[in-house]
């Protein structure tokens, strides 16, 4: 979060008092920046803004001149309300020769835009001429580099404010910033890249949040041993498949053996499907038998529809003394139903929620405006609320855990927004729990899988 980047900045500079942070930025943007300058020989388009990220652009802009490359500041900053650092940064341009216009040239063309007008203290939508001034921007026939965030995108939220400069790339400070991995940020950031200016990262206070960029060992299920057999690694059960939704079930019993389940048992309400003949290694039961069945992990909801049949269901799997993974209809069931809701927050097992925004919206009563607005607030609201393992998926899903730790997962894509993607997420995370791994993991392992389809844990 933006409080998380300015908790590390106060305490690296009280340490290190004379050592300034916008110089080691504006070095690490005019680096990277005479990397991605394109060989015309125009000048390099620099934005500056009112704060220190403008003042990190108007150094990168002094470094680039000093790289032989032209440099053409732009600013509508007051000079008399800059901060100290981007004080000095804009004297120093100018103690150089550097100028500041007030516009942007309209029939200049240049090699690359430098886009430093706001950062993670953004907190106000952009409107009016700078609105204006973006939009211009965004129609230049060149590469553009945003310093620490896209100027106009919630560094916390991901979340547009007002409008936002659409970025082919984005050099970030310190950690990744949330807003660059969630909701509207992986469209608009482009491809990221991360200085630490140097600061230790053990120096750096603990923060609750953390980008999910590859498996870890604790997300690794121990090598198998050869002397082994189907019993030993998990038997999971779903109940799901009402009368036109049999394939949502189908797909998550699929992927679960996919994903090594020792056996998977379907519990469809649609009792005239008894075989799959894509995947005959799956078993067919009752649905109101599996709750009490001896079973490693119950999953309930893909197309299970919200019948009062499918109600009684959910109500016993509840009751289930097993790790639970609620999506799909048992989340719609949960939010129409006080009484369901109070059940699953009291469970005494593992519970595991993967809903969509949609769902989202309906359990915390609130708009998917709101949910999408929010996406780490929701994941650790429902997390509290339910006791429980949060996936809130969506571009950037959001991991939220009980004790307040939240991942934010980086693998993925649009190819994943299609109709049973959900449902495949879903015998996943019960396949990696049957076989044994801990919630927490199995969650962020499956989010993580899912994204990348050829990895296996």
């Amino acid at each position: 979060m933006a409080a998380d980047i300015q908790a590390i900045e106060q305490k690296w500079l009280a340490a290190h008092p004379d050592a300034a942070l916008m110089e080691k930025a504006g070095a690490a943007v005019a680096e990277l920046a005479g990397a991605l300058a394109n060989e015309s020989g125009a000048p390099v388009l620099i934005l500056a803004g009112p704060g220190n990220n403008g003042g990190d652009a108007v150094t990168a802009a002094r470094m680039l001149q000093a790289q032989g490359l032209r440099a053409l500041v732009v600013s509508r900053a007051d000079p008399g309300r800059l901060p100290p650092d981007a004080a000095r940064a804009w004297s120093a341009w100018r103690d150089g020769g550097g100028t500041i216009l007030n516009e942007i040239p309209h029939t200049q063309a240049f090699s690359l835009v430098i886009d430093g007008l706001f950062g993670v203290g953004l907190q106000r939508d952009i409107t009016g001429e700078t609105a204006h001034s973006i939009a211009q921007v965004q129609a230049l026939d060149c590469l553009k580099l945003a310093i620490d965030v896209p100027s106009g995108l919630d560094s916390d939220s991901g979340r547009i404010r007002g409008c936002a400069l659409r970025a082919d790339h984005t050099l970030t400070f310190l950690g990744l910033k949330p807003g660059l991995l969630t909701a509207d940020g992986p469209d608009y950031a482009g491809t990221l890249h991360l200085d630490t200016l140097g600061v230790d990262p053990k120096a750096m206070p603990a923060t609750p949040g953390f980008a999910l960029t590859h498996l870890a060992p604790r997300h690794h299920l121990p090598a198998r041993a050869h002397n082994s057999h189907k019993g030993l690694y998990g038997q999971v059960g779903f109940i799901g498949g009402d009368i036109g939704m049999v394939g949502a079930c189908l797909i998550a019993g699929r992927a679960a053996l996919q994903q090594g389940a020792g056996s998977v048992t379907l519990g469809m309400l649609d009792a005239r499907i008894a075989v799959d003949f894509g995947e005959p290694r799956l078993m067919f039961a009752s649905p109101e038998t599996l709750p009490g069945t001896p079973i490693s992990v119950l999953a309930v909801g893909p197309g299970m529809g919200q019948s009062p049949r499918a109600h009684a269901l959910l109500e016993a799997a509840l009751a289930a003394p097993c790790p639970l993974v609620l999506d799909a209809d048992a989340l719609n069931l949960l939010a129409s139903d006080p009484d369901l809701s109070k059940q699953a927050a009291r469970r005494s097992h593992p519970t595991l929620l993967t809903p969509h925004p949609g769902e989202a919206a309906r359990l915390l009563k609130a708009s998917v405006a709101e949910i999408q607005t929010g996406r780490i607030e929701a994941a650790l609201a429902l997390s509290r609320h339910y006791s429980a393992e949060i996936a809130l998926k969506g571009a950037g899903t959001v991991i939220a855990h009980p004790d307040g730790r939240y991942a934010i997962n980086t693998s993925g894509g649009p190819w994943l927004a299609q109709a049973g993607s959900g449902d495949r997420l879903t015998g996943m995370v019960a396949a990696l729990l049957g076989q044994g791994m801990r919630p927490d993991h199995a969650l962020e392992a499956a989010v993580w899988l899912h994204g990348t389809p050829l990895q296996r844990a």
